[in-house]
């Protein structure tokens, strides 16, 4: 449906009124009334040169089309072929779009549109082709033939039009072999070429040189030739993820001609070492998944530009990412290395690194000095590692003046730690081990909105008095899944959303909610409440409240909201 919105987008002007273009000059001595435009049964002909036959379940080419039809869209029927007499008719036709209908290349003859001289646009995809249609107008612009069978290309389908912009070929079964060579000969201003989902086993050769963005994900693509990509000095993006491209298959000039090159993904393949040559235009870099153990500073001296850097999922151990490694990387703002089996923080890395993700690995301690290298971090993620807090320094965040969130969740910390950036808005504490909050951790926390404190093994009684009063901007606070008896008390006054479900809270007192009047959404889900647990007044001096979640308890709990709170969803049953 968005390829037929986008014929009409791109249609200039207004469209006309259907009859409009006869009525404006009616015949003296004749009705007034405009003969009615020829329109094929049951299709739309919104404008004299557009025709609109989407999703009629056709299952033969229309006939009664004007020749004066420059738009023709017949997607989602279920046309088997293209008579040839019928085509030839149309030759004024700009845009063809079949998509999604059951055309195999039988049904396609070779001359089908030998006499489309005007055609721009055509959408075959979705259909049954096994081979490529052997002749496509000079003219072309776009040419879409994915999500086909399509197992060879011939030299005149995309070759000889200087036009061409865009083809997409994907998600067929396309082999080196049913590529030829020249493919692409005369077609030099072709931008976008997608190849992914086929069955490539190396990088094709002899792709037009004027490239900007080139799709060969997901194919069985183990090497890139030498010089493959050499003419492609314009090409900015290069997806080559799932692939099965080892070391051996890339050298130190395949990437080193792309003066262009910003986005390279080679994710989901068996390299062991960052690739070398890579230029010094890439701004971001996608090696996650792969099998690297080792990153050599020597590998990223020409990529100096580099913003994100992705190496999630590899096998970096312990000494994969050596002190200064990544020293090159001055502009790096993004570091990825989730999964990794690290045990500690990577020494020395760029001072301007911005955000820092570390989950899912086997980090233990945070050293005083550790984050030293990095003050202007505003992400830093080690959940899920194994983080204690008896060696979590109380000056391990001291530097981290910017830092705006931190997420913590996952690991063995039993306190809070101390020292957090005083400047945090996000704070994930959920699933530790921690079983007592205390003011001090919290203080200077005036500019946090989100607190998950959830899944640890927290009671009323450890949380001590005082602990939120400094949390004069938290809007969402997380205290589901430990072991409160009752609603805490003195909770912040700008809390909005307050989850307390999977606790043990039999009982919710009428001064429950007295410090927090902004309430918006309350979970109490799965806890011991019954049908008089709940004080009536416990929601009164709540005008925000729209969301009551009360599922799950012993006995069903009906809510009744003072009738100023406007109504909203609440959950509620047994």
């Amino acid at each position: 449906m968005w390829l037929s919105l986008l014929l009409l987008l791109l249609l200039p002007g207004p469209l006309p009124v259907a009859g409009m273009e006869d009525a404006a000059f009616p015949h003296l001595g004749e009705s007034s009334q405009p003969p009615p435009r020829a329109c094929p049964p049951r299709c739309s002909c919104p404008r004299v040169d557009t025709v609109d036959c989407d999703g009629l379940d056709l299952r033969v080419f229309p006939d009664n089309i004007t020749r004066a039809a420059q738009h023709l869209s017949l997607q989602n029927n279920q046309l088997q072929e293209l008579p040839y007499n019928e085509l030839s008719r149309l030759s004024g036709l700009r845009t063809l779009n079949l998509h999604n209908n059951l055309i195999s290349s039988e049904g396609l003859p070779d001359e089908a549109f030998e006499s489309l001289t005007q055609l721009q646009h055509i959408y075959v995809a979705h259909n049954k082709l096994s081979v490529a249609p052997q002749f496509l107008p000079r003219s072309l612009r776009v040419a879409d033939l994915a999500a086909n069978q399509v197992m060879e290309i011939f030299p005149l389908t995309f070759g000889e039009k200087p036009a061409l912009r865009s083809v997409y070929l994907h998600n067929n079964q396309l082999s080196n072999a049913g590529l030829p060579p020249d493919a692409f000969r005369g077609s030099e201003a072709v931008t976008t070429l997608s190849l992914s989902n086929n069955r490539f086993s190396y990088l094709p050769p002899s792709l037009p040189p004027s490239l900007e963005r080139l799709h060969l994900q997901n194919n069985l693509i183990s090497k890139v030739p030498r010089g493959a990509l050499s003419r492609q000095t314009q090409l900015r993006e290069l997806y080559l993820q799932h692939n099965q491209l080892t070391d051996s298959g890339l050298d130190a000039t395949t990437f080193s001609k792309l003066h262009s090159l910003e986005y390279l993904d080679l994710s989901h393949n068996q390299l062991t070492t960052v690739p070398a040559g890579l230029p010094r235009t890439l701004a971001i870099l996608h090696l996650g998944r792969n099998r690297i153990r080792q990153v050599e500073a020597a590998r990223l001296h020409g990529a100096r530009g580099l913003r994100y850097l992705l190496l999630q999922h590899n096998q970096l151990g312990s000494s994969g990412l050596p002190a200064g490694a990544l020293r090159p990387l001055r502009g790096l703002h993004t570091l990825h290395l989730y999964g990794n089996g690290l045990d500690r923080v990577p020494l020395a890395l760029p001072r301007r690194l911005r955000a820092l993700v570390l989950p899912h690995n086997h980090v233990a301690t945070l050293g005083a000095r550790d984050l030293a290298a990095t003050p202007g971090l505003m992400e830093l993620n080690l959940a899920y590692n194994r983080l204690t807090s008896a060696r979590v320094h109380h000056r391990a965040f001291r530097r981290l003046r910017t830092l705006r969130s931190l997420d913590l969740a996952g690991n063995q910390l039993t306190r809070l730690p101390m020292g957090l950036p005083t400047g945090l808005h996000t704070l994930r504490l959920q699933r530790n081990q921690l079983r007592m909050l205390e003011p001090e951790p919290l203080a200077g926390l005036d500019q946090l909105k989100e607190l998950s404190l959830a899944h640890n093994r927290l009671r009323v009684g450890d949380i001590g008095p005082g602990t939120w009063h400094e949390l004069q901007a938290l809007q969402m606070l997380d205290l589901s899944h430990n072991e409160l008896s009752f609603v805490p008390p003195d909770l912040p006054e700008a809390l909005e959303e307050l989850h307390l479900e999977g606790n043990r809270i039999g009982h919710v007192g009428p001064e429950a909610f007295l410090s927090t009047p902004r309430l918006r959404a309350l979970f109490l889900r799965a806890n011991r409440l019954h049908m008089t647990s709940i004080a009536a007044e416990a929601f009164l001096g709540l005008p925000n409240l729209r969301v009551v979640d009360t599922a799950g308890n012993p006995e069903q709990v009906l809510i009744q909201l003072p009738p100023t709170t406007p109504r909203g969803p609440r959950a509620g049953g047994p």
